[in-house]
């Protein structure tokens, strides 16, 4: 059977970034499909929880999580 990956909560390292004008701040981290749920604030709004893939992440927030 294939091994399943961990989910890794990141919300603790208060890990946040900025792009187009938009805030993002990481909350969970999930080495199976290599994505990132992450909260979008706009005009200083939560808005919602996004699914984003880890490939789409700044280099230097990839940089912060180290998936290996």
């Amino acid at each position: 059977m294939a091994k399943k990956k961990k989910i890794y909560d990141l919300s603790a390292q208060n890990i946040e970034y900025t792009q187009d004008n938009v805030k993002y701040k990481v909350l969970r981290f999930n080495s199976s499909y290599m994505t990132v749920d992450v909260i979008k604030f706009e005009d200083e709004n939560k808005q919602n929880i996004v699914d984003m893939p880890f490939a789409h992440l700044p280099k230097a927030i990839k940089k912060m999580i180290k998936p290996n």
